[in-house]
């Protein structure tokens, strides 16, 4: 099964909300779209599921053109961030309602509804209401239905968004083997780049109603195509600075400089990014270049200690495992690997 777009836009009221993009999903794997609350991730999926019509291109599911067939004829199925049950129906009637409206035999009905509430954990809340439920109870009820019907697609849009740490982690694990040999091109939207990461698969990264890369996830988090791709598969946010490459060292401004290596730019200007957890508050090896900066916020999350200090005028970020003293308006020596960086030509999106 593969799900194709051929310069698919959407436009609403003059206003383009998905600018002409093109893409091959495919099952086997999770498809995930990566992107800031914004970047068009929503409005890409309701394109593809029927909801809202293309305003240019086209289609296609296995050589179909689906351009303009109903959301119920493409036969998807679609799960929110919300927990989008019928109230008046128990678990069991919310799970089997899109077969019965199939005209499914009522046996066959049974076979899945039981199945799929099995996965999902469910059997000892068949009889219940939603509202009876935990909001992850009802998150699953609504995973139970996407498999129930056997779709050819499945679109999960944000579906851990509202759920407790422990039920996203828990969930984040299950949904790759729930989905796994069932036929579907799975997509998953989210704006977390760990969890991209987690999910594994292939990812597209979206910006402003644009598709800016897409390909292995692993791949795309090692070599970003630019920096705009870079800065979405980062969070915290990616450091970035202004630097300079001739003969034979890159130049950061003031004191920081660095030896260039396989890995540096040739000549020129370029943008030097480096993520967080590459910034690191003790020194590492040998290799590490000192960057020093006012400490502006700190932050201490979990296991992890977060400082925003600044580097030649701009926000950097330090993530490290660990309680760190840090305080604020005081300055601080981090240290990085160049080797962990990476060189965007200077102007490039």
């Amino acid at each position: 099964m593969t799900l194709e777009l051929k310069q698919a836009t959407k436009v609403t009221r003059g206003i383009t909300h998905i600018k002409p993009t093109s893409l091959v999903l495919e099952t086997g794997h999770f498809n995930v779209l990566l992107g800031q609350t914004g970047a068009g991730k929503t409005s890409l999926i309701k394109l593809m599921a029927g909801l809202d019509p293309l305003a240019s291109g086209q289609i296609f599911f296995d050589g179909q053109d689906v351009s303009k067939l109903s959301t119920q004829k493409r036969n998807i199925s679609l799960v929110h961030q919300f927990f989008v049950n019928y109230p008046q129906m128990s678990v069991y009637d919310n799970i089997a309602s899109p077969l019965r409206v199939a005209g499914m035999a009522k046996s066959e009905i049974d076979d899945r509804v039981q199945e799929a509430a099995k996965l999902m954990k469910l059997e000892p809340m068949l009889k219940r209401r939603p509202q009876e439920l935990s909001g992850g109870q009802q998150q699953r009820c609504a995973l139970a239905r996407a498999i129930a019907k056997e779709s050819r697609a499945v679109f999960l849009d944000e579906p851990l968004a509202n759920l407790d740490y422990k039920l996203r982690e828990e969930l984040r694990e299950q949904l790759p083997e729930l989905f796994a040999g069932r036929g579907a091109v799975v997509v998953y939207a989210t704006s977390e780049p760990e969890e991209a990461l987690l999910l594994g698969g292939r990812t597209a990264l979206m910006e402003d109603g644009v598709v800016t890369q897409f390909g292995p996830t692993a791949e795309i988090y090692r070599n970003p195509a630019n920096l705009t791709a870079a800065s979405v598969f980062s969070d915290p946010p990616i450091n970035v600075l202004d630097v300079t490459s001739e003969k034979g060292g890159i130049w950061g401004g003031g004191n920081l400089t660095w030896n260039a290596d396989d890995r540096s730019a040739s000549e020129g200007q370029y943008h030097f990014a480096i993520r967080p957890h590459h910034v690191r508050p003790t020194r590492g090896s040998d290799a590490d270049v000192e960057v020093t900066g006012r400490i502006q916020v700190t932050e201490l999350s979990g296991s992890e200690t977060s400082a925003h200090f600044e580097v030649q005028g701009r926000s950097w970020v330090s993530l490290a495992h660990g309680v760190h003293p840090y305080r604020v308006g005081e300055e601080h020596t981090f240290y990085m690997d160049p080797a962990d960086g990476l060189y965007f030509a200077n102007g490039a999106a």
